[in-house]
């Protein structure tokens, strides 16, 4: 590359622009290895991979572009020529391997493209976000974005549509300013959600993995002795109908102050998406009767997940096909899929709370987070954000 000093590289790969895969950000590096796996079944021999490799920009809501190569999907070990896009000039040399063995599904045809591992986090922390809390608590400040394996099997072609009659929602998606709150909302979710070098990345392999990305974190002081072990938290996530990705934050994120509806922040106001809801982890038998005395490792874990969003309302007759889909992917963990209005559910929920605010030094105000006087919202600065966004010449961005 024609820079002083260094870069930030990531690549996207994409299958005939059916599926994708996101890689880590090497930070500060013309020679960066990444050494990641991504799995897909079903994928056409003709099928052909494009790699798109940029520089991360940090502190900017686009990145530069650096150039792209294409390849078959033959096996066996490949170099291409990374072409960049003034004059098709040669920006580098990209290296791969592609292992490929025959579909064994009946028909490949019916699941083409299927995404079948590894299952990859980003947890992507944000400090400009995280000054709005004022507490030393990264996870309030922070979102997750997983990629399960699988989401076709268990709701083939279903999305859920926005609820036409929830008023939140008809303030992002129809009426004369529905243009200007989306504009704002998806500003927000980019910065949310970009793609650092700070980002933390990882793979589930086990339910050891589950409880890691449930750990409570640091929060300094005597708290910090919760830091390895599972926090009594709820969530809000979508699964999105864009990538299939499981994305999620603390229902409690300080983030979410003046943000009309928290799953449209999550799904960057996509119209659909594959589900929606809150969940929570909760030992076997309940918070309520559980004691920090028994260590997470000899406790057997459960997850709570549920249709509690207002701007996508999905379907609870789905609730199954949710269930399923997370046993699928989350082996080890016991799966409880309920309806929001559920009595259990609240029961549950309200137990995670008590606990967290019991024993975990949780305060009331992490659970149900407001702007304080003179403060700088997050829906501020995504506003100014997408402004200042629409005046920029083209950059690359993903």
């Amino acid at each position: 590359m024609d820079v002083v000093g260094s870069a930030d590289p990531y690549f996207v790969a994409k299958l005939d622009d059916e599926i994708s895969f996101v890689s880590t950000v090497k930070q500060n590096t013309l020679t960066p290895v990444w050494n990641e796996i991504w799995k897909v079944k079903n994928v056409p021999a003709t099928a052909d991979l494009v790699i798109k490799v940029l520089d991360k920009d940090q502190g900017s809501m686009t990145d530069d572009f650096i150039g792209s190569l294409k390849t078959s999907v033959s096996a066996g070990a490949k170099e291409a020529d990374i072409e960049g896009s003034l004059l098709r000039r040669k920006r580098g040399t990209f290296w791969l391997k592609i292992d490929s063995t025959p579909a064994v599904d009946d028909d490949p045809t019916v699941h083409p493209y299927l995404f079948n591992g590894p299952i990859r986090f980003s947890r992507h922390f944000s400090p400009t976000v995280g000054a709005l809390t004022h507490l030393n608590d990264a996870r309030l400040y922070s979102t997750w974005k997983m990629y399960i394996m699988g989401v076709p099997l268990f709701f083939g072609d279903v999305h859920q549509h926005w609820n036409k009659n929830y008023k939140a929602a008809q303030s992002i998606f129809q009426g004369p300013t529905s243009l200007a709150v989306r504009s704002g909302i998806q500003a927000g979710h980019r910065m949310l959600y970009q793609r650092t070098a700070s980002n933390g990345f990882g793979v589930i392999e086990d339910a050891a993995g589950i409880r890691q990305v449930l750990h409570g974190g640091a929060r300094g002081g005597s708290d910090s002795q919760f830091e390895h072990r599972v926090k009594p938290a709820v969530y809000t996530y979508i699964i999105s109908s864009e990538d299939d990705s499981l994305r999620f934050s603390e229902t409690g994120a300080a983030f979410f102050v003046d943000f009309a509806s928290k799953h449209a922040l999550h799904s960057n106001c996509h119209e659909t998406v594959r589900y929606s809801g809150e969940f929570h982890p909760r030992p076997e038998g309940g918070w309520d009767k559980f004691s920090d005395d028994v260590p997470d490792e000899s406790v057997n874990w459960e997850l709570v997940i549920d249709n509690n969003s207002g701007t996508y309302a999905p379907d609870k007759a789905l609730l199954p096909k949710l269930k399923a889909l997370l046993e699928y992917n989350f082996p080890g963990f016991a799966i409880f899929a309920l309806d929001h209005g559920d009595e259990a559910l609240k029961e549950s929920r309200e137990a995670c709370r008590a606990y967290a605010l019991k024993f975990r030094g949780v305060k009331q105000d992490e659970l149900q987070p407001h702007a304080q006087e003179g403060e700088e919202t997050l829906s501020h600065q995504a506003l100014v954000a997408a402004q200042a966004s629409d005046e920029k010449p083209g950059a690359a961005s993903e």
